[in-house]
């Protein structure tokens, strides 16, 4: 397992999956262990993926300042990554919450992002936040069986801020994939091992945003984007994900059918072959 020093000094590690063009992979969670990503639909077939593991969880180490949870403190964590690949400019791939410290190192960096793919990424750093209609028009999509039905109505407690417990997350949990099957199953039970909850409390804690200075930096993204939604997520809405594609110069978008937040879980094949395509050549 590899690792390196960060510009605090705080060690952090990262993992190496497959072969060929380097990818810097960022999870999100907020703030989960790198390793509930996996090979990425295997994407790894084709590239080699590198797995960030973010300060405080999986491999790396907790930072004496826990106030560098907060998002913002973590854009030189990726640029000392970048250095101590030698990679002069990247290939950026983030999910969900890592889409912001994507966004984030996109705007203090962009000189270093050659292309660049933001799944199912949550933008609250360029204040494009998804409300609660939001979340619910993509679960409400699958309505009309169970367990969609029970997760749906479950989900609407939770959202509705309405008398709930942890036993509803738990109902709620199929709406998050596109396919309710054994492997979502135990991809939504590893989430309690692999998130920092205490890192995600303050990950995007006051004064981590500054969305007009962010929005305006992302200008000067050169290399190409790619916002890459999922059909039937609420997190964000297809709609969102393309407001978000149009803050950058060189912005697009692409929905995958019938997927959910972790859309290489529902097509692998898909999710790579179109990853691979806009890495290989662009939008």
């Amino acid at each position: 397992m590899p690792t390196f020093i960060t510009y605090d000094g705080t060690e952090l590690a990262y993992h190496l999956q497959g072969d060929g063009e380097p990818l810097v992979c960022i999870p999100g969670g907020a703030m989960r262990a790198s390793t509930y990503l996996g090979d990425l639909g295997g994407l790894a077939d084709g590239r080699l993926l590198i797995l960030l593991d973010l300060r405080g969880t999986g491999d790396s180490a907790v930072p004496a300042d826990e106030s560098t949870y907060r998002v913002d403190h973590q854009v030189g964590d990726v640029e000392a990554l970048r250095a101590h690949l030698g990679l002069e400019r990247m290939d950026l791939l983030a999910h969900s919450a890592g889409g912001n410290l994507a966004q984030l190192y996109a705007a203090a960096h962009p000189e270093r992002l050659r292309r660049t793919v933001l799944v199912t990424p949550t933008a609250w750093a360029v204040d494009l936040p998804v409300v609660a209609e939001d979340r619910l028009e993509g679960a409400r999509l699958r309505a009309g069986g169970e367990p969609y039905d029970t997760a749906i109505a479950a989900y609407e407690r939770i959202l509705g801020d309405t008398a709930h417990g942890e036993e509803d997350w738990e109902l709620a949990a199929p709406v998050f994939y596109g396919n309710w099957d054994a492997t979502a199953r135990a991809h939504w039970a590893a989430n309690a091992r692999q998130q920092n909850e205490k890192a995600a409390e303050a990950y995007a804690g006051p004064g981590a945003f500054d969305p007009p200075a962010t929005r305006e930096a992302l200008r000067r993204v050169a290399g190409e984007v790619l916002v890459l939604a999922a059909e039937l997520d609420g997190n964000p809405r297809p709609a969102l994900a393309a407001r978000l594609a149009t803050l950058f110069p060189r912005g697009s978008v692409d929905v995958q059918p019938r997927a959910g937040h972790f859309p290489w879980l529902d097509d692998a094949a898909w999710f790579a072959d179109r990853v691979e395509r806009f890495l290989a050549a662009g939008a």
